[in-house]
């Protein structure tokens, strides 16, 4: 029995060791309200921690997005008033943003499990965004744009599956929820941070759209920089057999992700671009090119202040909750936004509801999926769902430009409505035992890990 309790206590603090400092959010008891292996007794109040790794990786996303940021806010308004292009290109474009991470998400996952080395994949697609812009400096035309946009969303697509799966290789399972959404709120104050130096670089330099690309890649450096210099480089297989692609492909195609899946595909064709919504309301109420980049600033705040809280719900009650409420909102910002006429009280009402929108659905996908993915192909398995759910928004926002040119933007948005809640109930029957389900292959040895980390 000694020999079993030293055993225990070398695995904690190997783990302790491993994991390092932490970042106390709150004080709470343990939500099942039962007290997990090596906690305080039942009843006391214990510290709720989320990993330094979650951290520096939320301050990692952080500074990319007040870069990526800086440019998206002003990029539909530069692509169709500066450039010239016209709403089906946009929606091209758009769709391409969306939409062609998916071609390396997959890839980048796999690689982050095949190789155990999640960081340095994350690296090499955080550095692969930052070059991307100052590529938009000599970018004019439609093929060259593309380009650009196509490299930085590569970029994205390399990077977001493994460093997901190393915020939830250091978080344990009952705070999954909770850890993302830590990584989400710094990852979304980046997000309005970068419209509002974008709007500072227009006012000082009127056009000073080569000015925000330069700033923009500034940013972007220190981010890749504090990526490689804090970020611990972990192995996140738990010292499992490097998994071969079948196996990998068996995981994506398995029933327990089938019908997630299949949800993410079909709410994502019904997600309309953030680019036609805002040039909706640009349109609508008559908004100065100037003021367009603080359209974004609603949105992120709104995302920012409820990241956290509303992943500490779906640790609480369920994430499938949550995240298709989170789709409930979406369908009244199509109704809002379709308002054929209002004032600027509308206008902020249709940005908060789309940022709460993106805060109860973001960083809850990814906590609902890696609790259904064995740790070793958690990557693969993330980069999967993330994929389908880009792809599906390509399609949407060619769809939706195509439908705006026929239609006009306020029939295309309540189309939009219409189409998304049909597809909810559906999404919750795909989804009704799936939310809170354990992740295969742990057991009473890995939850007594997890426990005492």
């Amino acid at each position: 029995m000694d020999d079993q309790r030293g055993r225990v206590d070398d695995q904690r603090q190997a783990v302790d060791d491993q994991r390092g400092a932490f970042v106390y959010v709150t004080i709470r008891d343990s939500p099942s309200g039962q007290p997990s292996p090596g906690s305080p007794v039942p009843g006391s109040p214990v510290l709720r921690r989320v990993a330094t790794t979650v951290f520096l990786l939320g301050v990692v996303s952080m500074l990319t997005d007040v870069s990526s940021e800086m440019v998206n806010a002003v990029l539909p308004l530069y692509l169709t008033a500066e450039v010239g292009m016209g709403l089906v290109a946009y929606g091209f474009v758009d769709g391409l943003y969306q939409g062609v991470s998916a071609l390396l998400r997959i890839a980048g996952g796999y690689a982050g499990d095949r190789h155990d080395r999640p960081k340095w994949v994350a690296v090499t697609g955080y550095g692969i965004s930052a070059a991307s812009r100052l590529a938009m400096l000599p970018a004019h035309g439609l093929a060259s744009i593309t380009g650009v946009i196509t490299a930085d969303r590569l970029g994205k697509g390399l990077r977001t599956a493994p460093r997901d799966a190393l915020i939830a290789d250091v978080t344990e399972p009952g705070m999954l929820g909770r850890a993302f959404g830590v990584h989400r709120t710094l990852d979304t104050l980046g997000a309005a941070i970068g419209p509002l130096v974008a709007f500072a670089v227009l006012e000082a330099v009127p056009d000073g759209y080569s000015s925000i690309w330069v700033v923009s890649f500034a940013v972007a450096v220190v981010g890749v920089a504090v990526l490689v210099l804090a970020v611990p480089d972990r192995r996140t297989g738990g010292g499992a057999a490097r998994p071969a692609a079948r196996e990998l492909l068996r995981v994506m195609v398995s029933a327990r992700l089938r019908g997630p899946l299949i949800a993410c595909a079909l709410l994502g064709f019904f997600t309309v671009g953030d680019g036609f919504l805002y040039l909706s309301l640009q349109r609508r109420d008559g908004f100065a090119a100037l003021w367009f980049p603080l359209l974004y600033v609603g949105t992120n705040i709104s995302y920012l202040c409820l990241a956290v809280p509303l992943g500490r719900l779906a640790d609480r009650i369920g994430r499938t909750p949550v995240f298709l409420g989170g789709h409930l909102l979406l369908f009244a910002v199509y109704l809002v936004a379709a308002l054929p006429s209002a004032g600027t009280a509308w206008t902020v009402v249709t940005l908060l509801l789309l940022g709460v929108f993106y805060a109860a659905t973001d960083g809850v996908l990814s906590a609902l999926v890696s609790r259904l993915i064995p740790a070793g192909t958690r990557g693969s398995g993330l980069a999967s769902a993330q994929t389908v759910q880009v792809l599906a928004r390509f399609g949407s926002s060619v769809a939706f430009g195509v439908l705006w040119t026929l239609a006009g933007p306020r029939d295309a948005l309540l189309i939009a409505a219409t189409l998304l809640a049909a597809a909810i109930p559906v999404a919750w029957w795909l989804l009704r035992d799936t939310g809170d389900a354990e992740p295969a292959g742990t057991g009473a040895a890995a939850d007594t890990q997890e426990a005492v980390a």
